[in-house]
């Protein structure tokens, strides 16, 4: 018999995978700004002006620095 529980979980999609500069530091949180000027809070620990990748408000790690060109369609 299969869990029911998983085979719902499997119908959700997975939390994007985002990367932003973090402007704001606390205790375990940052805030993390979005290359579209949104901003988001995340926990883990990283510096002001560090460039993050964020998934599920959690820390994944460091991104590269690059420059960014936004294309509005």
């Amino acid at each position: 018999m299969h869990n029911l529980y998983e085979q719902f979980r499997q119908l959700l999609p997975e939390p994007p995978l985002q990367a932003g500069a973090v402007i704001e530091v606390g205790t375990g949180v940052v805030t993390v700004q979005l290359p579209g000027g949104g901003r988001i809070k995340a926990r883990g620990i990283a510096a002001i002006g560090q460039n993050v990748f964020v998934r599920d408000e959690i820390i994944e790690g460091v991104a590269p620095t690059l420059t960014l060109e936004l294309i509005e369609i």
